[in-house]
Order: structure tokens, then sequence, then C-alpha cells
């Protein structure tokens, strides 16, 4: 990938710049450093969003910056555009945000300071979704969908949980009990729930802690969807912790104390973003560590599953 980085790094002007990779999951993000100023430069998985999609992500992360959250800002490249593609590979460049991630920090804390921090994620959180429903959507905009379909649907968003080799034919029928119950209560409450655009993935890797607050990064997967799935991805990592109880309550009364929301379908949406990791493992399954995390993720996914059905 250096060669795609070096000719990133021309396009941008950044030809003399040092740089280190910092991040390989989905995409590859490497560090980028001048003697004035620090970026993060990301080549993008392949046939994973369209230019159109890209181009909507950094719209719509300038709306949330603007709108006074601290997210990445777009850099344009030498000849103005945001994204170029290079040997078939979308690149980006964005401002780097400094600080320590969310998990490192909550991992270092006592239960007190965690409880705040959760506090503090959920009002920013509703600042968030209160920025996303004011802002005028350009023509064009174009995001994924995490409704009924992309996550319960015959082609949901990462792939069907349901056919995970790691599943029991008991866990099957479980799951596929789950799935039409789910369905059915997505389709009757359609109208009732706060629907909108998410970033889908305020996992505490996703939150940069420094002295001035809360920043927010990676809107790959970033969509239109639930509210409460929003708050359901950030509890669903801690549900194991001791403190999960005072993390979600915490969470709950940061976000409510900025915008209502409507808890009652909790336990739907806790299951759903359970299930979704397990379709997300099916095609990682040979990764150091697949098989040990999908016996983890199923064992989840089930036991809230089996909660939501009662």
């Amino acid at each position: 990938m250096s060669a795609i980085v070096d000719k990133a790094l021309q396009l941008w002007g950044l030809s003399d710049a040092c740089y280190t990779l910092v991040a390989a999951r989905e995409n590859a993000v490497y560090k980028v450093t001048t003697p004035s100023k620090t970026y993060a430069l990301r080549l993008h998985r392949r046939d994973y969003r369209t230019d159109a999609e890209l181009a909507s992500e950094l719209q719509w992360m300038n709306a949330i910056r603007i709108g006074g959250l601290s997210v990445p800002s777009p850099i344009h490249s030498t000849s103005g555009a945001v994204i170029q593609v290079i040997d078939g590979v979308q690149v980006d460049v964005l401002d780097w945000l400094s600080g320590e991630t969310l998990d490192v920090v909550l991992e270092q804390s006592k239960p007190v300071k965690r409880a705040a921090l959760f506090h503090m994620l959920g009002q920013n959180m509703a600042r968030f979704h209160n920025i996303c429903d004011a802002w005028q959507q350009p023509d064009g905009f174009t995001r994924c969908a995490w409704d009924s379909e992309g996550l319960l649907g015959d082609a949901p968003l990462w792939d069907r949980f349901w056919e995970n080799s790691g599943l029991s034919l008991e866990d099957r029928a479980l799951l596929a009990t789950f799935r039409q119950k789910a369905r059915e209560e997505l389709t009757t409450r359609k109208n009732e729930l706060d629907h909108g655009l998410i970033h889908a993935d305020f996992v505490a890797v996703n939150v940069m802690v420094s002295e001035t607050g809360l920043h927010f990064i990676d809107f790959d997967d970033g969509g239109f969807g639930y509210r409460v799935f929003e708050l359901a991805t950030t509890l669903l990592k801690h549900i194991d912790a001791p403190d999960f109880t005072d993390l979600k309550q915490a969470l709950i009364n940061g976000y409510t104390n900025i915008r209502p929301i409507d808890f009652g379908t909790f336990d739907l949406f806790m299951a759903l973003r359970a299930t979704t990791y397990v379709g997300w493992n099916i095609t990682r399954m040979d990764e150091d560590g697949g098989t040990t995390r999908n016996t983890r993720f199923i064992k989840t996914a089930t036991k809230l599953a089996a909660n939501y059905i009662g």
C-alpha cells in the first residue's frame, strides 16, 4: 500500500511528509506528519462504498463540525477534490484529532469517572442527532440504511447472521424466531421510532478523549437508522462490565438531558446490534481470533435474542 500512499501524498501536496500506519481494520489509516500539521490519510476498503457515498460522508462530517461537535474535517487535494481514486483504491485526507481513545481511558478510570464519561457521551450523541435532524442534506446525498431491510432483510448490511456456520440447530431456530418477531415489531412501530442519520458505530475506539472534550471519528458505517440502535451500539460492547447498569443509566441520562427518546425498544435494538456482529464475522472467521470472537458474538446474540423473545 505504500505506493498508493506515496501517490496520494503527491496529489495532496504532501510529498515531503512522513507517514505511519496507525490502523488496519476496515480501512487502512495512516498518520501523516509535516513540520506544521498532522493529517489522517484513509485508504478505503475496496467495493464497500461508492464515490457518491464517500462524498456524502465528507459533506455530513463537515455539517457536524459546523454544528459544533468535534469531528475530522476533509482536506482538499491540490486539484480541489476531496476524494481521489488511486490504482482502484479510494483515498481521502482528514485533519488529525488528538487524544486517547475512550476504551483506553475507560480502562484506566474508576467507576465514577467511567459513568461521567458516558454521561458526557450521551449528551454529545443527542447533540449529534439534533444537528443531523436540522441539517439540509444536499442533492445526491446517499448513505446506507440500518432499517428493517438493512438489519433483517434477505441481504442485510452485515451479512445473513442466521447462516453463520458456528450456530447450532437450536441457535438457528432461536434467531429465526427472533428475526420474524423483530421484523414484525419494526413494521408495526415504524412511524413511532426516532429515525434519521446515525453514526452507527459510536463504540469506544471511535471516540477520542482530550482535555477539550470528546471527538468522534470513523463515519464509515454511518447512514440512516434508529436512534435507539445508536445507543445500543455504544452500550453493547460493555454489556459484561461490572458497572454496565451505571454506564447505561449515565448514557441515557446524558442523552435525555438534551433530547427525548423512547427506550421501550431497547431490548430489541440490543439484540439487533448483537446479531449484526454475528453476520459481520461470517467472512472474517479465518482471521486471527476469528473463531473465538465468533463464539463470543453468538453467545451474546442468542442471549439477547432470547431475552427479547421473552
